[in-house]
């Protein structure tokens, strides 16, 4: 039986990864829905959106990592992986918001729900990610 304990950044980066998920799924945009016309909407699988998805993955995938091992140490279990993975969904989303501002349809959150759902999901993983990088140096 494993009995390791999951450490602060780990609990934060996860909640932020799962708060990232949810918003992947959301509309990220909402255009239309004026006068008749059908409202045209997208979430984070529709370009580098997906950058987000992916990174929000990678880091439970990380979090899950060192009890699916059992003892062995894991050489990707570091917190530059973490790092890593942030500053990939990071990017992704700050390429994708580029994109919606060029096409105008970057809204508030009434009318993009995921985007800022996951913006906020990835601030937290950030935080966590942090966190971990303290740990590490302290411990």
């Amino acid at each position: 039986m494993n009995r390791r304990t999951i450490s602060r950044g780990r609990v934060v980066a996860g909640v932020g990864a799962v708060l990232t998920l949810i918003g992947c799924f959301l509309p990220w945009y909402t255009v239309g829905g004026d006068g008749g016309l059908p409202a045209l909407s997208s979430n984070a699988f529709d370009g580098p959106g997906i950058l987000v998805f992916l990174a929000a993955v990678g880091v439970l995938a990380l979090i899950a990592l060192p009890y699916a091992a059992g003892d062995q140490p894991l050489g990707i279990d570091r917190p530059a992986a973490f790092v890593l993975l942030v500053s990939v969904g990071i990017a992704g989303l700050l390429i994708r918001s580029i994109q919606l501002v060029g096409h105008e349809a970057l809204g508030l959150p009434d009318r993009a729900l995921g985007f800022w759902l996951a913006a906020l999901g990835l601030l937290v993983m950030a935080w966590g990610a942090v966190e971990i990088v303290g740990e590490r140096r302290s411990g």
